[in-house]
Parts: structure tokens; sequence; C-alpha cells
């Protein structure tokens, strides 16, 4: 499966940012701690060409915590400061300037050595459709200055905006993807918490791939949410999957005439409750899953 989508006004957001980099001090890659690196954009790294860089993991109030923390070591380890945040209860959102003031340490104090002023830092946000870039802006900025939505693509321009107390000056910029994704994976993932859209992929067949992990990562949450006691071991046999399937939809009412479970509505049912954190805090996908694998492989 190879899944197609770069819009234009996506083009357009990579070019203004490689032409506004000149302006920038640092950077603020934002990624959502449930799949931290299938909502990484394999291009950032190109398109930052070497700015100083501070990754921060958000929602991080839905996403497994030692899995976060794993997280965390893995980014550590390649070089780069990671900060697991919530911007919408604004959840360690106050360590964001203090972490790009230690990245930009050198310059300041060479600034400070000629008598200079720091003036504000100016930094680039950048991340995926519905990643929370728009939510954490509002949260820096203490007033709503950008638009937020559920779904992906709400912010199509530029704009530079003050933050509260003048630490920081912001760019936000739309949402950019990569041309394709050739991993299927990763595609599954993404729709899985709602960051492409839902005409991409079947809701059918994005529930059944978040099932088979979820019923081996954590099998609990079927207990608790649906009353699922025996999850069938074999889980890459499909008719087994639909058993779990149509347990949840039996569970939650998803029924049509015959007494037949509705897959569709049971699946659409599933994701929504997945993506509210009403089946706990789930990360899906581990770091020992990227271990041999290059960002160009994706």
């Amino acid at each position: 499966m190879t899944i197609q989508w770069f819009p234009g006004h996506m083009t357009r957001a990579r070019r203004q940012i490689e032409e506004k980099l000149k302006l920038i001090d640092v950077a603020i890659e934002l990624l959502d701690a449930r799949i931290p690196m299938s909502s990484r954009n394999p291009m950032v790294d190109t398109i930052l060409k070497g700015k100083p860089r501070l990754v921060l993991l958000n929602k991080y109030d839905l996403a497994d915590p030692a899995a976060t923390a794993d997280w965390i070591a893995f980014f550590k380890e390649k070089g780069l400061d990671a900060l697991p945040i919530d911007a919408v209860s604004g959840y360690q959102v106050r360590e964001i300037v203090p972490r790009c003031r230690t990245l930009m340490a050198h310059k300041i104090e060479a600034q400070l050595r000629k008598g200079m002023n720091p003036r504000a830092l100016r930094a680039l946000i950048v991340g995926i459709p519905n990643v929370g870039k728009s939510t954490l802006i509002n949260r820096l900025a203490g007033r709503k200055v950008a638009a937020t939505g559920d779904k992906p693509g709400v912010t199509k321009g530029q704009q530079w905006i003050k933050m509260a107390g003048g630490e920081m000056e912001l760019l936000d910029t739309p949402g950019i993807l990569w041309p394709k994704f050739e991993d299927p994976n990763v595609g599954y993932r993404l729709a899985a918490i709602g960051s492409i859209k839902e005409e991409l992929l079947t809701a059918e067949d994005v529930a059944f791939y978040t099932v088979r992990f979820m019923a081996s990562e954590y099998p609990e949450a079927f207990r608790e949410r649906f009353g699922i006691e025996a999850i069938p071991e074999d889980l890459e046999n499909p008719d087994h999957v639909v058993e779990v399937m149509e347990a949840i939809g039996r569970k939650r009412g998803c029924i049509v005439s015959g007494g037949r479970v509705d897959l569709g509505k049971a699946s659409v049912t599933f994701l929504r409750e997945l993506r509210s954190g009403k089946l706990g805090r789930v990360t899906l996908e581990k770091p020992s899953q990227w271990l041999d694998l290059t960002q160009e492989s994706r």
C-alpha cells in the first residue's frame, strides 16, 4: 500500500519555511506522543538544515507514560532534546522557553559578551496536521491567535505570533506531510489517531490494524472497556479480528437487522474511543520498531 498525499498548500508551506529559516533561532518540532516516529515528517531534517531543535511529544496525557520515557531516551541517543507535554492542560509547556534558551545558550552568551541585550527568541513550530500546533501556540501566546479543530489541515498559512511575556516570537506553519507513505504501518498509525483524512483509509481497515496491536500490547483495555475476557491468540487471522470487532460492536449496540454487527459502525466507535483516551493511555509504536530503519525507508 502506498498512500499519496501532498496537497498544494503543503508544497507552498515547505517553500515558505525554507525562505524564513534565516530569521529563525530555534525550531520546535511537535510530534504526537502516541506515535512519535510515525508522526515525524522525515523531510524535516532536510528542511531545517541543522537548526537547533527541541522535540515536543504532545498529547502526553493520551500516551503510555512508560513508552514515552522510552521515546525520550530514544531521541536523546540521537542528539535531540525531547520533552513530553500536553498543550491542552499546559503540562510542562512552561519548560519550552528554558529548553530553547539552553539550545541557544552559546549565541546568547556571545551577545552578552558584546554588550548586546539578547532579543526575543524566534522559534519555528513545525509538525504534521492535527498534532496540536495551534493549541500549543494559543497556550504559549496566552490567547486565541490560531484556529484549532479536530480535523487535519486547519492551519493554511504562516503567521508570526508574540508569546505572552515577550520572551519568544513564534512562526506558525501549516502541517506538512511527506509525499507518500510507503510503509503501510505509518499510514495506519496516522489514521488511527486522526492525523490523515478519513477518505484515505477505511475505518474498518484502520480499526482492524489497531485492534491487532492493542490486543497484544494492551489486552486489559479490551477487558475493562468492552468486557472481552478471551482474546483470540492468532490475530493475524482476519476471522479472529472480526470476532473481536463483533464483540465490541455488540457491547456498543452496533446491531443491524438479523442481529448482525455493523462492523463499519463498530470500527468508527472503537477509533473514536481510542482517540479520546477512553481506552486508556496507549502508544501505538515502540522505539525498537525503528532501531533498524532509516527515515528514508518510510
